[in-house]
């Protein structure tokens, strides 16, 4: 018999707030992330804004020694951990370590490592390179380096899977313990991309957009004049119990994980098939045990690229034909840009918090609407209505495609 799934703890960093409530404060206000760059390493890129993380806590978690052996997305996702464990009321002398896992990774991993370490390499020769550059660039050495400030250890592993990264790691976490292999999993992603590298790659795929003037409003999910993704750095994590385990430590309950949906285009390394999303939310739906017409939202990857945008509303009303044109969809990405591996953490978050509030968040800047893209988006303005269950959608670079299913509890 499957096992209740429950989230007992959340943390994040993001361009929108370090702590949950602050980021959920500047959601539901329609506030944006994105800032210009101003670094002198990104004079000569066509983009130059992004959503930066500012006044980031890291010392309240993270000695300093322990910092400068840290990459920055290591940072981040040790931070929204540990939010996540203080929340959930874990108690690291009482657990029983071995039933508790940690599934968390980047989809990148540690770039500015791997860049500040190649150019070491080039101007000074080999024997500069630090010999904790390995460690510090690698993706899972985020959940390795968390196994051993806690002592978690039950299973530890990273997917990457680029945009999906953090909900396949949420979907497999929920696997996990639903199937009764662990007890409790600390599950998400972290990512740390605001790089020229990065941003010179993506620009030459004219993913990314241009609109530096006004940063704010670059991030434009489905409307007509979108012209781009906008790069975020940051983390999500959540803490996830078996409902049981949760209920006898006294634990908070914030919402239930009751579905999980996972597939592969295997069409096109970058453009999207919307047949696959559309699988994926079908799956989620199927194993939740819930009909289409039971939901009442969806966090949209929604990311404000042309075609992303426009194939995932064609996924939308696949599934849920008439009752696509009743439930809300909305992108959270055009007020926290885009994470890359860490947006399903901190999306799937974001709507915990719209199912615990009742609140619809807006997509901002939807001000001219493609007309290929018709539903309601919660055009800039948060909603309130009754909300008891939601989807979170994740596709990825490749054709990966992570939904997951989240219940009021």
């Amino acid at each position: 018999m499957k096992r209740r799934v429950v989230v007992t703890g959340t943390g994040v960093v993001s361009s929108l707030g370090n702590d949950v409530e602050t980021l959920w404060n500047n959601i539901t206000n329609g506030v944006s992330g994105i800032k210009p760059v101003t670094s002198e390493e990104f004079k000569d890129l066509s983009t130059k804004i992004a959503g930066t993380v500012e006044d980031f806590p890291a010392e309240k978690y993270i000695d300093s020694k322990e910092l400068k052996r840290y990459d920055r997305f290591t940072q981040f996702g040790v931070v929204a951990a540990m939010q996540a464990l203080e929340q959930a009321r874990v108690d690291l002398d009482k657990i029983n370590k071995d039933r508790v896992g940690i599934y968390i990774s980047s989809g990148a991993g540690g770039m500015d490592t791997i860049m500040e370490n190649h150019k070491v390499l080039l101007e000074k020769g080999p024997k500069r390179v630090s010999p904790f550059f390995i460690p510090m660039s690698i993706h899972n050495m985020l959940a390795g380096l968390l196994a051993i400030k806690t002592g978690f250890r039950g299973p530890s592993f990273s997917t990457v899977s680029a945009c999906a990264t953090s909900n396949h790691s949420i979907g497999e976490a929920y696997h996990q313990i639903a199937h009764g292999y662990s007890d409790a999993i600390l599950t998400g992603g972290a990512e740390a991309t605001i790089n020229p590298l990065y941003f010179a790659g993506f620009s030459k795929m004219r993913a990314m957009s241009t609109a530096n003037e006004t940063p704010e409003q670059a991030s434009r999910p489905f409307d007509a004049d979108r012209d781009g993704f906008v790069m975020s750095e940051g983390a999500g994590v959540l803490f996830l119990e078996e409902y049981e385990h949760a209920v006898n430590r006294g634990a908070p309950i914030l919402g239930e994980i009751i579905g999980y949906g996972s597939t592969t285009d295997a069409y096109h390394i970058t453009a999207p098939d919307y047949q696959g999303a559309s699988r994926a939310m079908k799956l989620a739906i199927e194993r939740a045990g819930i009909d289409p017409e039971d939901v009442d939202y969806i966090n949209a990857h929604g990311t404000s690229t042309p075609t992303g945008d426009v194939s995932e509303t064609k996924a939308v009303k696949e599934v849920f034909g008439d009752h696509a044109y009743k439930l809300k969809v909305s992108s959270s990405k055009s007020m926290t840009g885009h994470l890359f591996g860490a947006a399903g953490g901190i999306e799937a978050i974001i709507t915990l918090k719209s199912l615990e509030t009742n609140t619809f968040p807006p997509t901002i800047n939807l001000e001219n609407p493609d007309p290929e893209c018709d539903l309601d988006y919660v055009a800039n303005q948060a909603v309130e209505g009754e909300i008891d269950i939601a989807l979170s959608n994740g596709f990825g670079f490749g054709g990966h495609n992570a939904v997951i299913a989240f219940k009021k509890f």
